[in-house]
């Protein structure tokens, strides 16, 4: 009979010794992208509220100016 070889020593894959690195490198970058993308997320509704505040305050001091030179004006 001739000499046993299973399967495994035959048959078996390469093994691609970098795989678990980049594995590794892979899903640490898409965790880093997913901190990030909130963080971002995060970023940009407060410079929204920012933004609508800062309108908001214009918007009354200019209501503010027409109501008083409309008081001078008409003399109300």
């Amino acid at each position: 009979m001739s000499a046993d070889i299973g399967p495994s020593d035959v048959d078996a894959p390469p093994l691609d010794p970098g795989a678990i690195d980049r594995a590794y490198w892979h899903h640490r970058a898409r965790r880093h992208a997913r901190v990030e993308h909130r963080r971002a997320t995060r970023r940009a509704g407060a410079r929204f509220w920012l933004v609508l505040l800062i309108l908001l305050a214009v918007t009354v001091a200019i209501v503010v100016f027409i109501a008083h030179d409309i008081q001078r004006l008409f003399g109300i």
